[in-house]
């Protein structure tokens, strides 16, 4: 989530620094776009933008200008599908604290596993985009249902269908979404339950904290 990348991470974690480049971003535009209708509203937010070095004003710096760099093939279908997933995983669990869970996702090898990598490198974490997303304290991600799991876990089967380059590529492909209890203790920290022991901070949280100097 947003609050655990602005607030958990280290203050120079590239983590944290990418969410505030994406948060100055989409204020950048919001305040561009209603400037026409809002314009004392519009300069007074942009003359206060503590990043911001020209003193111009909204009005003089040109309308929207995004960079292309924003347009990245799959990122666009990998985070709608995470999302499907995740709604999969929110309606499996009836209302109950998502980080109280932990999310195993298997997906049979093909596009849409390809995809949910970009988001999660890792089989399994905890603080990859894929996890974020599915505000779970874990996600595990595999292309086979695990040899252990036990007969009557919450298993909730979903689909999702990839439309990429304009249609000319196309793809159904199935998923699993498995919610199980957490196994390990909640961090006192980040509130995520990570930690090996009750009243401990997280691997994560251990790390930033000795980089401050323990605050």
């Amino acid at each position: 989530s947003l609050s655990c990348r602005l607030y958990c991470e280290e203050e120079k974690d590239p983590k944290r620094r990418s969410c505030q480049t994406v948060l100055a971003e989409a204020l950048d535009i919001v305040v561009r776009s209603f400037a026409p209708i809002l314009p004392y509203l519009a300069e007074e937010v942009f003359q206060h933008l503590p990043y911001k070095k020209d003193s111009e004003g909204v009005f003089r710096t040109g309308w929207i200008n995004a960079s292309s760099a924003w347009k990245k093939p799959g990122i666009e279908e990998a985070i709608e599908g995470a999302c499907a997933m995740r709604d999969s995983f929110l309606g499996s669990i009836s209302g109950k604290n998502a980080l109280e869970h932990e999310v195993v996702i298997v997906i049979e090898p093909g596009l849409l596993f390809e995809l949910m990598e970009a988001l999660q490198a890792e089989e399994t974490s905890s603080v990859s985009q894929l996890n974020e997303i599915m505000m779970a304290s874990q996600t595990t991600l595999l292309s086979e249902l695990p040899k252990e799991t036990p007969a009557d876990a919450n298993i909730t089967k979903g689909t999702f269908l990839i439309n990429l380059e304009g249609g000319d590529i196309r793809e159904e492909s199935s998923y699993k979404v498995i919610a199980l209890p957490v196994a390990k203790a909640k961090c006192p920290r980040c509130r995520r339950y990570t930690s090996p022991s009750p009243g401990t901070p997280c691997p994560r949280c251990l790390a930033v904290l000795a980089g401050k100097g323990g605050r």
